[in-house]
């Protein structure tokens, strides 16, 4: 899961440039004029101080911009929604609402970063201060008003639309993002004069697609400076109470794998809760569950997963949660209602952990003994004989490099999938891979915030990740176009099914992760041989989708009939997690009696287990 931050702060008070053809810097020229000509020759830093309304709250802002170098900062405060983001001159950082701090390294946070560096810096006046290749401006009509428009590549950035007034000559809008998804138009307006500079005292940066997500600022004040000292810009320190109370420095928590996933015990403010790790997440909580430990809740944010449609958010905070012998003291969560992903599961849940873990101390997870170490980042040490993989962060997700049949993919490491490697659909259009491994369906494949997902199930020849080569792994094809995997910025998603043959540790300090594969490792990938998507319904199982010409369906099953018996057993004999297995592992052409409800009427019927997924095809 992911919640677009609140970086977008980065984007406000901003222009473009470099002088092109004639017409490009004529518009660029007379918005200079329009704003304050030569007065901004002697600017070296641009600060604000205003109000601020996002996700739902209201509050205080302050910013700052160096137009020398583009470094900048921005600090708000909306009652639990504290936070800062910035740009130090190498690198973009973020500080959470929780404290944590990281360090957005990840190639498309880097060139974000430039571009929104390049429109501090001025630079379409001042091209000395940073290169771009600009258009011609192109005419637009929107809102019954009239702009020209300059599309700008600002070198090492992404690219900007920059849409000045034909009326005024002002920069009223910008516009970032590689896909609809991603995209942000930030609008500038309320323009007043402020010591010898025409500027806009309200800003709005909204991502479109998840409104909730909208930031609105109204100045105060905007006061030009000198240069300031560079430690302003620089990315503060991690804060926030957590700690492990085991005198060593290391607590060791044992685990439940559902699905795939991790599942763990831990306490908010003294009260037992379930929780699952997801290194891809935050700290969440149900509202059933804020309900029951009796915590407040305010604002409202989109949050935006593998699922096609967002998930209202909001906020509350605790006063301790504890995991086995880490405390975290007065914890921030992110309250989401995760709709049918309990009864996906097969079993009630509370909540998330996620990054802030992760950041903060040293993380091994160890698959085969159903046991997560945690330690401080002293006494944290790498599995015995793992193998080091690099990673970047995207966000709060970390990113490694591997092959997929040969073919170079930036991956996401899921600890929250239950999957083994879903494929990004720009991914999969690029390399013709729907064509190349001739999926015979759609189905369900996952499940997560924003719903279902739908992807094409296929047998992979290899993949290969840092030094080792998994063969035959059951993958999925996304060719959607909405929810995180229609992502052109990362390729694939891995999940627990290949964490789970390995003993993983992350060390987010150093940002590696290390691989030593477990007993498991070299067990075959193995997939539903059944046809038969099941989910929890009560004292009994529901089947939600059955795969038109899989073996469920020529036994006569339906979507919508209630299972009771599998095998001659009850289903409450058994977790859904393992009547999935079950369903998987079983060799094909064995015979499954099903015992199953339909309008209130029993009835039964035998399936032949077959493999679904086509062969692997030759490279």
């Amino acid at each position: 899961m992911s919640l677009r931050p609140l970086s977008l702060l980065l984007l406000l008070l901003s222009s473009c440039a470099a002088v092109a053809a004639d017409d490009t810097a004529a518009v660029l020229s007379r918005a200079k004029a329009a704003s304050g000509g030569a007065a901004w020759d002697a600017v070296a830093t641009l600060a604000g101080q205003g109000e601020m309304k996002a996700a739902g709250l209201s509050g205080t802002t302050e910013t700052r911009e160096d137009l020398r170098d583009g470094r900048s900062v921005a600090r708000y405060s909306l009652g639990l929604f504290k936070g800062a983001n910035g740009y130090d001159g190498k690198q973009a950082w973020s500080q959470d609402p929780g404290g944590e701090v990281a360090l957005q390294d990840a190639p498309e946070a880097r060139q974000r970063a430039r571009t929104a560096a390049w429109l501090s810096q001025r630079a379409y006046w001042f091209p000395a201060r940073g290169a771009a290749v600009l258009a011609a401006p192109a005419a637009r009509e929107d809102g019954g008003r009239s702009y020209q428009v300059i599309r700008a590549e600002p070198a090492g950035g992404e690219p900007v639309e920059l849409w000045f007034a034909r009326d005024s000559g002002l920069l009223e809008r910008t516009v970032t993002g590689l896909t609809a998804q991603d995209r942000v138009v930030t609008t500038l307006g309320d323009w007043r004069e402020a010591e010898g500079l025409r500027l806009p005292f309200h800003v709005v940066v909204d991502s479109g697609v998840e409104s909730a997500n909208r930031v609105e600022i109204r100045y105060a004040s905007l006061t030009a400076g000198a240069t300031v000292d560079p430690a302003e810009y620089a990315p503060p320190q991690t804060t926030g109470g957590a700690h492990i109370t085991d005198a060593g420095g290391i607590t060791r928590i044992p685990f439940r794998l559902v699905r795939d996933h991790i599942h763990i015990q831990a306490e908010v403010d003294g009260k037992p809760v379930k929780m699952l790790v997801d290194t891809g997440g935050v700290n969440i909580l149900l509202p059933a569950a804020v309900q029951r430990l009796g915590l407040k809740s305010e604002g409202q944010l989109s949050a935006r997963g593998v699922g096609e449609q967002s998930a209202q958010v909001a906020l509350g905070r605790a006063g301790l949660l504890r995991l086995g012998g880490v405390v975290f003291e007065k914890p921030l969560f992110y309250i989401i209602d995760f709709g049918r992903i309990p009864d996906v599961e097969g079993e009630d849940f509370d909540g998330v952990i996620g990054y802030e873990l992760f950041q903060r101390f040293g993380v091994t997870i160890d698959y085969a003994a159903r046991e997560m170490i945690l330690a401080t980042r002293e006494k944290f040490t790498a599995p015995a004989g793992a193998t080091a993989v690099p990673f970047t962060l995207a966000e709060r997700i970390p990113l490694v490099e591997g092959r997929i049949d040969g073919k170079p993919a930036r991956i996401s490491v899921d600890t929250g999938s239950g999957g083994a490697l879903d494929l990004h659909s720009p991914f999969v259009a690029k390399h013709g891979l729907k064509q190349h491994y001739a999926p015979r369906f759609e189905q369900i494949s996952g499940w997560g915030v924003g719903g279902p997902m739908r992807s094409w199930p296929v047998r992979l020849g290899e993949l290969e990740l840092g030094g080792f080569a998994l063969p035959a792994v059951a993958a999925t094809l996304y060719t959607g176009d909405k929810g995180a995997f229609a992502s052109p910025t990362v390729d694939a998603n891995l999940g627990g099914r290949v964490l789970g043959r390995f003993t993983v540790a992350f060390d987010y300090a150093a940002k590696i992760m290390y691989l030593a594969p477990n007993a498991s490792y070299a067990e075959p990938f193995r997939s539903d041989r059944s046809g038969l998507m099941l989910l929890r319904d009560g004292s009994a199982l529901k089947a939600f989708e059955v795969l038109a010409e899989g073996p469920a369906a020529a036994a006569g099953l339906k979507s919508g009939d209630r299972i009771t018996a599998i095998g001659g057993e009850p289903v409450a004999a058994r977790s859904l997690s393992d009547w999935r297995d079950l369903l998987a592992r079983g060799e094909p052409g064995s015979r499954v009696a099903i015992g199953y409800e339909r309008a209130g009427k029993p009835a039964t019927a035998t399936l032949v287990l077959r493999e679904l997924l086509p062969p692997v095809p030759k490279r």
